[in-house]
């Protein structure tokens, strides 16, 4: 598989304190990639660099095989790229539907059904968004992005504060995605469940980044079980958890 997306050797620093020195993440085509890593270590720094939201101190994010110095959110939505951050999207007074429809509208698309039904929204997609639960908006943004049928997403903590089922259903969104050729990076904790979902995982610590290949490769990392798992939780993973057939290439 390809790698769609790279970012090499970002740097980034704030008021002199640096946040990553040498991170590098790649997103392959047909992917869930997981960037895990503590509060702080820079993992929503790294995306929202790779998104042109902020502007590195030194590194080159390369898309479809051209380096972009520095990247442009809205020339890379042109092509393709999506990006969630870990922040509310949706205007509070528009509907789910009038959401989906100026995405497919604006990109000309076919429609947002199938994204709407993927992610269990079609219940309430004439509902204003300031009347649905946290769990429900989260759905409704990963809705938009899949109704964009992106070539690359970025999703930043899309599993935050929410209950196992909306976890379910935002995790099956997302390997939809991949299973239709998007490449795929999220950021999150939810380690137990990430681990059913991701093809590989990517490692934020010390300022910089680890790859460390599959779910099952991870476990097998001893200074990732030491320093981010720890050894009980890593033992429980490999008894319960399957490692996902497709793999990163």
């Amino acid at each position: 598989m390809s790698a769609v997306l790279v970012a090499d050797s970002i740097g980034k620093s704030f008021s002199g304190r640096p946040v990553l020195r040498a991170a590098t993440l790649r997103a392959f085509t047909g992917s869930v990639g997981y960037l895990v890593g503590r509060n702080g270590c820079g993992k929503s720094t790294l995306l929202r660099v790779i998104s042109g939201e902020l502007t590195a101190d030194h590194g080159v994010v390369t898309y479809d095989g051209v380096p972009r110095t520095p990247p442009r959110w809205h020339q890379l939505a042109r092509e393709g790229f999506y990006y969630l951050p870990d922040r509310d999207l949706l205007a509070p007074d528009w509907t789910p539907r009038r959401h989906l429809a100026t995405i497919t509208r604006q990109f000309r698309l076919p429609g947002y059904e199938h994204a709407a039904a993927k992610c269990a929204v079609t219940p309430f997609l004439d509902r204003p968004c300031e009347a649905l639960s946290t769990g429900e908006r989260r759905r409704v943004e990963v809705a938009t992005a899949l109704a964009r049928q992106p070539r690359c997403l970025l999703a930043d903590e899309p599993y935050r504060n929410l209950d196992p089922p909306d976890r379910l259903v935002i995790a099956g969104a997302l390997r939809a995605m991949a299973a239709a050729g998007c490449a795929v990076v999220v950021t999150g904790h939810e380690i137990e469940d990430l681990f059913d979902t991701a093809d590989y995982l990517v490692w934020c610590t010390d300022r910089t980044t680890y790859e460390l290949g599959s779910p099952r490769a991870a476990l097998m990392d001893w200074r990732f079980v030491r320093e981010y798992l720890g050894p009980v939780r890593a033992a429980q993973l490999a008894q319960n958890r399957i490692e996902p057939t497709a793999t990163q290439g």
